[in-house]
């Protein structure tokens, strides 16, 4: 009778929301932004609140598909953020792209987390304009930069391993117009 429900996700997920990728304004380098869903499991957020820093790694890759050989990689680009909590000040602290910033409460700083705004992915001339490739994207918590007695536990609970499903998007570049 309730095989019509749809499968409950469990609170401790990572999505990719949204992805868009769009040049620069000095016009040398491709830009991405991206919205995440980012919640901890309740483990996580117990060894967050008592001291443990977490790294998540969020990883984007760049094909151009050819249906001759492999698909051609044409960037590939990691940025590491980093979550901690301070007892003395009792704030939560975010590293993204090594600017630090404090924050009152857990959700928030994982609101903070789960924006990602104007990421230098690539230098422009990487690609060709009016060619088709494939964005990937995904987040991650990086669990070897966990201490070492959790990284064993990370190997068979997936609560310590949170990590989104790469995150598919097309891209094609516009081709540059030549001045008159």
């Amino acid at each position: 009778m309730l095989a019509w429900l749809p499968a409950a996700r469990p609170a401790d997920t990572i999505d990719v929301l949204d992805v868009g990728v769009e040049p620069s304004a000095d016009g040398e380098a491709w830009l991405l932004s991206a919205d995440f869903t980012l919640s901890l499991s309740p483990q996580l957020e117990d060894a967050v609140n008592k001291g443990v820093t977490l790294f998540f790694l969020v990883e984007f890759e760049l094909l151009r598909p050819r249906w001759y050989w492999w698909d051609e990689r044409t960037a590939l680009a990691t940025q590491t953020h980093r979550l901690s909590y301070h007892a003395l000040t009792r704030q939560y602290r975010v590293l993204l792209n090594g600017v630090p910033q404090a924050y009152g409460s857990l959700p928030e700083a994982l609101d903070a987390m789960s924006r990602l705004r104007a990421w230098r992915v690539m230098p422009r001339d990487r690609t060709r304009g009016g060619v088709s490739y494939e964005g990937w994207l995904r987040l991650r918590l990086d669990t070897s930069q966990l201490p070492k007695p959790f990284q064993i536990t990370a190997l068979t609970n997936r609560d310590w391993n949170p990590q989104s499903e790469w995150k598919r998007f097309p891209f094609t570049p516009e081709t540059p117009r030549s001045a008159p």
